[in-house]
């Protein structure tokens, strides 16, 4: 019985041994095809950590232009926001300055008109010379005032123009060529303003010569003596002889202008 016994054992033993041999034989090519996709699985995980950090990286690249860009724009409307008051201060001043321009075109345009005014008279008190080109000159202006398009100071600038040309009539003597009836007959003439005290007269062939007499309002012949004297002042005033002493007659003191 006890033979029989060890026996059965040992067929036992020898049965367990060989089923773990052939279990262990059948799982190994399993267990390298698990290791094989284990592998395979961590290369991926590794290549998305990898593409999670490369798209990591670019995020934080944008991120950071996209600071310096916010930066950027907010130091521009900083700026922005200085031009803008100073435009605005400015706009400011610019109000205020044509709120006073308008008070003082209201004011400066009564007195244009009357020294334009002022100016046409004296014009035509005065010794009658160049009439056509002042009488142009002064409604040159006039018209300048009247016209909407021309500013304020334009206006100011023309009238005082035509003050500084009269004040220079004063100052300087002139020759110049023009038609005068003389003795009812029409003749061109050689007219000499002497400042605006003498205004003369000589034909082109120097026959006849003669001066305005302010009070008769008037041509009044001069007699021959005065005709050499008279031509050589006419080539003086145009400069085509070296100035020298004049001899003419002037008006007596009170005998007007």
């Amino acid at each position: 019985m006890r033979h029989k016994l060890q026996g059965a054992c040992l067929v036992a033993c020898g049965a367990t041994i060989c089923g773990m041999q052939f279990a262990n034989a059948s799982t190994v090519p399993d267990v390298i095809t698990a290791g094989e996709t284990w592998l395979v699985a961590q290369v991926d995980s590794q290549k998305k950590v990898d593409a999670l950090g490369e798209q990591r990286r670019d995020l934080q690249g944008e991120y950071r232009a996209v600071l310096r860009e916010i930066e950027g724009l907010d130091a521009y409307n900083r700026q922005l926001e200085r031009q803008l008051q100073l435009q605005r201060d400015e706009m400011s001043e610019l109000d205020n300055s044509i709120s006073q321009a308008t008070t003082v075109d209201r004011q400066i345009l009564p007195l244009m008109l009357r020294m334009t005014g002022a100016l046409e008279q004296f014009i035509a008190l005065d010794l009658p010379f160049l009439a056509s080109e002042r009488a142009e000159r002064l409604k040159f202006v006039k018209d300048a005032i009247d016209r909407v398009d021309v500013t304020v100071a334009e206006k100011f600038r023309q009238v005082l123009e035509a003050y500084q040309i009269e004040l220079e009539f004063g100052r300087t003597i002139e020759a110049y060529t023009g038609m005068e009836t003389i003795d009812g007959q029409k003749l061109e003439v050689d007219f000499l303003r002497v400042g605006r005290i003498g205004l003369y007269y000589q034909s082109l062939d120097g026959t006849q010569s003669g001066r305005w007499d302010a009070k008769a309002k008037q041509w009044v012949s001069l007699p021959a003596t005065y005709r050499n004297p008279l031509r050589d002042a006419i080539k003086v005033a145009r400069k085509l002889v070296a100035p020298d002493l004049l001899t003419l007659p002037l008006p007596t003191p009170g005998a007007g202008a």
